[in-house]
C-alpha cells in the first residue's frame, strides 16, 4: 500500500516519480548528456512498461523486483555504458536493430547514408562494407526489396549479429566475413560504408560511452583517420560506379580526392543535420 506522502503526490524512493527524480539526479552527477530520458528509458525497461506509462501512472510504486533491476540498470549507465547496449536494441530508420559490445550503437546521421543509397536504380546490387549490426544493409533492404544487398565485415562476432537482425526482421541480405569487398564475387552497382574513420589521437577526447564500451576495430583507422578509407576507395571505385561513404568531421575534401584518384569522375559531399559534411559519394 501507498504511504499517506505518496498518495497526496509528494515522491519516494518507491514510486515512479522519485525512483526518475533520483536516478536523473545520479546520471547528471555522472557526466550524462541525456540523463532524464536515459532514466525513463531505464525504467520503463525495469518496469516492463512503455515509456509514456511512466508519465501516465507517475505515483506507480515499484515492487522490491523492480527496485532492484532498476537499480542495476541505473548503475550501468552511470559507468557510461550506452544506453542501447543495456536495453539490448536500437531502432534506425524503420527497423529495431539488436546491439551490443560487438558492434558500434547506430548513429542517426548514419541514415543520410541510407537516404542516398535509396535513389539507385532498381535492382542494384549494393555491398555493405563493415555492416556491424547490419544497420545499414538492412534498412536499405527494408526501404527498398528490389535491392540485391550483400554485406561484408571483417569481424565474425558482428556478423553473427547482423545474421541476427536479418533473420529476426525477415530481410533476405547475403553476409560475408571479409576485409573490405574480399569476400564479394561478381559485378557490384554500388558500395556503401561506414567505416572506422577516428583519428587514433582522439580517442581521449572520445566521449566514455564510446571510448570505453563501443568496439575501437570499428572506431579508430590511423594517424589521420583515413587508413581504411584510403584501401576502401581503391577497392569500391574499380568494383562499381557509386560508392558512398560516410565519415568524420573535415575528412570530406580528402576523401573525395581519394575517390577521385581512384577514378570517380566526380564526387559530392553530403551534409547531416548537424551541418557537417557526413557522407561523400562518387560517381564515374
Amino acid at each position: 500500500m501507498r504511504s499517506g506522502a505518496a498518495s497526496k503526490g509528494r515522491p519516494t524512493a518507491a514510486d515512479v516519480r522519485g525512483a526518475l527524480a533520483a536516478a536523473t539526479a545520479a546520471l547528471r552527477e555522472a557526466g550524462c548528456e541525456s540523463p532524464r530520458l536515459d532514466a525513463e528509458l531505464l525504467l520503463a525497461a525495469a518496469l516492463g512498461v512503455a515509456r509514456t506509462r511512466l508519465h501516465i501512472e507517475p505515483e506507480r510504486s515499484l515492487t522490491r523486483e523492480q527496485a532492484a533491476r532498476f537499480a542495476g540498470l541505473l548503475e550501468r549507465r552511470r559507468d557510461r555504458e550506452p544506453v542501447a547496449y543495456i536495453l539490448g536494441t536500437r531502432a534506425f530508420r524503420h527497423i529495431e536493430l539488436a546491439v551490443d559490445p560487438r558492434v558500434l550503437v547506430p548513429r542517426p546521421e548514419t541514415e543520410l547514408l541510407v537516404e542516398l543509397a535509396l535513389t539507385l536504380p532498381r535492382g542494384a546490387r549494393v555491398a555493405d562494407v563493415g555492416t556491424g549490426s547490419g544497420a545499414i544493409a538492412l534498412a536499405l533492404k527494408q526501404e527498398r526489396a528490389d535491392l540485391d544487398v550483400i554485406a561484408t565485415d571483417v569481424s565474425a562476432d558482428a556478423l553473427a549479429l547482423a545474421r541476427a537482425n536479418a533473420a529476426r526482421l525477415g530481410l533476405d541480405v547475403t553476409f560475408a566475413e571479409a576485409d573490405l569487398l574480399a569476400g564479394v564475387s561478381g559485378e557490384l552497382d554500388a558500395v556503401v560504408s561506414n567505416p572506422p574513420y577516428i583519428r587514433d589521437a582522439d580517442r581521449p577526447w572520445l566521449a566514455p560511452e564510446v571510448a570505453r564500451h563501443e568496439p575501437a576495430g570499428a572506431l579508430f583507422a590511423g594517424e589521420d583517420g583515413l587508413d581504411v578509407l584510403r584501401r576502401l576507395a581503391v577497392e569500391a571505385a574499380a568494383r562499381a560506379r557509386w560508392v558512398a561513404f560516410e565519415l568524420g568531421a573535415g575528412q570530406a575534401p580528402a576523401v573525395g580526392e581519394l575517390l577521385r584518384a581512384a577514378g570517380m569522375a566526380r564526387t559530392t559531399a553530403h551534409r547531416d543535420l548537424a551541418g557537417i559534411e557526413r557522407v561523400v559519394v562518387g560517381e564515374r
